[in-house]
């Protein structure tokens, strides 16, 4: 039986991009993989690196830093792709690390902050304040919008 506190909960997974976290809920997160060689794609957007093969299954990939104007780092050890899913499209992102898979009370959940000139701020739904966290739970359905 489910309680109704659980209702009150969304499941997200943490990455991180500089030094913010960024969270997606878990309904859209097929899988969390280690960086994969990535072929690039000719006249495609910049953030956009290119396709991987992950198990027979052809993905594009996006740099999130990139995506949302950020400055450009080198993948480490901690640099993951998550493999999202949201309708019939299934994209991977490239995020400085995946942290955590947390319950996010939606009362913690506040609108968007009202903040100009931020490119990011097209791609964010709310903040979670958690503790001492700050996540920034993002849309995306706008995030994988080529219009964008």
């Amino acid at each position: 039986m489910v309680t109704e506190a659980a209702m009150l909960d969304i499941k997200v997974i943490v990455f991180k991009l500089m030094d913010k976290e960024y969270a997606i809920p878990v309904e859209n997160v097929r899988s969390i993989e280690k960086v994969l060689h990535i072929t690039r794609v000719p006249k495609v957007s910049s953030y956009i690196k290119g396709v991987i093969n992950l198990r027979g299954v052809v993905t594009p990939i996006i740099d999130l830093r990139e995506r949302f104007s950020l400055a450009e780092s080198k993948y480490d050890v901690h640099t993951r792709i998550i493999i999202v899913k949201l309708d019939q499209k299934e994209v991977g992102l490239i995020v400085d690390s995946a942290n955590d898979v947390l319950d996010v009370p939606l009362s913690s959940i506040e609108p968007q902050p009202a903040v100009t000139g931020s490119v990011e701020a097209d791609f964010i739904n709310g903040v979670a304040k958690l503790d001492r966290r700050l996540l920034i739970m993002l849309k995306m359905e706008v995030v994988l919008d080529n219009n964008q």
